[in-house]
């Protein structure tokens, strides 16, 4: 065990022995999302660096301080990327508060979500015990997949040290086509779309104005834009950076209010709601601004299959995340129990009681 990780290991089994909380945390990109966290911080940026990566056989493995901005580098230079087009949310994001946030960025409904490329990884826990899951390539197997839970965990299950990730090629080309209609004409365009062999692999409706994003071969792109009619955008890339990290003018905060991100059936009609709408991934995601009040568009989200959540500028006297069914609940805070006992890793993030 080098220096680094004896050092997480002290810090960890103080805190564990004091029943004491730690707040483990990269560059605090991400600390806006959910629950205030306290209790002394634990510093993921001390642990950093590119332990194996193989373009061959699309897998990279790094230490979760890493910044992600340097593997995205690493990646690009070998013609590889991220299929998942994790957000940052901050220039120095570490690869540790990509994983432990779970965001995907406009490829998410077309190429996978961070947990589907997860291969492996290894945590270490309340005991100070480094934990194995997983591996270097996709395998079938019966069992728990621990690796793919820790995804998305907000760090409340233990301290992620290594992070092994499937890797995919740039696509050879892109372009992004432009769209006037309605939203009931983009849902009901973006669900017939996705029923086709159609190269899309980003969508963003707001204010009247759906934008496709294609890529692949030349020959497919050309196909597509056949296909589909529309206007080349021609400063595509610019857009899907601000849309991926939330700089669209349409994510410019509101006095008073929360960004609510309604996970949904892509199928779903419009919510019934005097509100502003951005939609992406098909119709799956929907961001809305409205002065209704949360519970109520809780409960028409949760009539057509989905679920909010208080995304930026959570009101935290109404629950960040949508409440579980008690049955859920008990499940969570049994695994939750048998990684940190105490309660120490970033305490009070998911539930009020650990």
């Amino acid at each position: 065990m080098n220096s680094v990780l004896q050092a997480f290991r002290e810090q960890i089994l103080q805190a564990n022995k004091e029943s004491s909380p730690l707040r483990i945390q990269g560059s605090g990109s991400k600390q806006w999302y959910g629950k205030p966290v306290y209790g002394e911080v634990l510093d993921t940026r001390l642990y950093s660096g590119v332990i194996a990566y193989e373009p061959t056989e699309l897998y990279i493995t790094v230490r979760a301080g890493t910044p992600l901005i340097e593997v995205e580098k690493v990646l690009q230079e070998r013609g590889q990327m991220l299929a998942f087009e994790p957000p940052h949310f901050g220039e120095n994001a570490t690869v540790g508060g990509m994983l432990a946030a779970g965001f995907s960025g406009p490829r998410r409904a077309y190429g996978g979500a961070v947990r589907d490329f997860v291969l492996g990884i290894t945590m270490m826990n309340a005991q100070g015990e480094c934990l194995k899951f997983g591996g270097q390539v996709m395998k079938n197997v019966a069992g728990f997949d621990v690796s793919r839970l820790l995804v998305g965990s907000l760090g409340v299950l233990g301290l992620i040290l290594d992070i092994t990730l499937k890797v995919m090629p740039r696509p050879q080309r892109e372009t992004s086509l432009v769209f006037a209609m309605s939203e009931p004409d983009a849902l009901r365009q973006l669900n017939r779309w996705a029923a086709q062999a159609l190269p899309i692999t980003g969508s963003v409706f707001h204010a009247g104005r759906l934008v496709l994003r294609l890529s692949g071969s030349e020959s497919a792109l050309r196909y597509a834009r056949h296909r589909l009619g529309g206007i080349e955008f021609d400063l595509a890339d610019a857009f899907w950076l601000q849309i991926r990290e939330q700089q669209h003018h349409f994510f410019m905060a509101e006095e008073g209010l929360a960004l609510l991100r309604l996970s949904m059936p892509s199928t779903a009609p419009s919510i019934p709601t005097r509100a502003k709408t951005l939609i992406e991934w098909g119709g799956a995601q929907r961001w809305v601004w409205t002065h209704e009040s949360i519970d109520t568009i809780r409960e028409r989200v949760k009539n057509v299959g989905g679920h909010v959540t208080q995304f930026r500028y959570a009101n935290h006297q109404q629950p960040v995340f949508e409440p579980m069914e008690t049955a859920l609940q008990k499940v969570h805070l049994r695994i939750k129990h048998a990684f940190d006992p105490n309660g120490i890793f970033n305490r009070g993030q998911l539930f009020s009681d650990c």
